[in-house]
């Protein structure tokens, strides 16, 4: 067993790398756990293990954090604590749906399972409350279908717009033709 501060190359050790990187064998500064530490510039390269490093910047401290808001597909989520009225309705990470939590939020009450927030607009990170439905499972459905069916309508309509104006060219170029 190395003795705390011994300086062996990487070889030594049975690292890969050439003769030219070196390590130190160090105590992590929070849990004590000894291990091989890569010499930078004359100086040990980390100073905690890697298990304390990702303790000490996990949430807030990390330079990833982007207040406690990730992407889920087209959804936001975001991060709640443990002691937040709301984080029955959290996964396991902790994280609840941004729409889900502004309707609780004004209901003043958690979400059950069964209940859909349905986006009005249909910009699902558009989660103004004014923008939100609370509606059942089947009513989700049949609004869901009556939107794509407005939806394929105006295209149609667009499209026999455009039909509609190339036929008046046509029949324009063949009077005076």
């Amino acid at each position: 067993m190395p003795q705390i501060g011994e300086v062996r190359k990487a070889k030594e050790i049975g690292y890969a790398g050439g003769g030219f990187l070196k390590y130190v064998w160090l105590e992590c500064i929070d849990c004590g756990k000894p291990r091989w530490v890569i010499i930078r510039k004359g100086k040990p390269a980390f100073l905690r293990c890697r298990r304390c490093s990702y303790k000490l910047i996990s949430g807030e401290k990390s330079p990833h954090w982007k207040g406690g808001i990730i992407k889920f597909g087209n959804y936001n989520q975001v991060k709640l604590l443990p002691n937040d009225f709301f984080y029955p309705m959290a996964n396991r990470r902790g994280y609840v749906l941004e729409h889900r939590l502004v309707m609780a939020r004004h209901l003043g009450r958690n979400l059950h399972l069964w209940e859909i927030v349905h986006h009005k607009n249909g910009i699902k990170d558009d989660n103004r409350f004014e923008n939100l439905q609370l509606v059942s499972d089947d009513r989700h459905r049949q609004i869901t279908m009556l939107e794509e069916k407005i939806k394929k309508l105006e295209k149609e309509n667009i499209e026999l717009k455009l039909k509609i104006k190339k036929l008046g060219k046509d029949i324009y170029y063949e009077d005076t033709g």
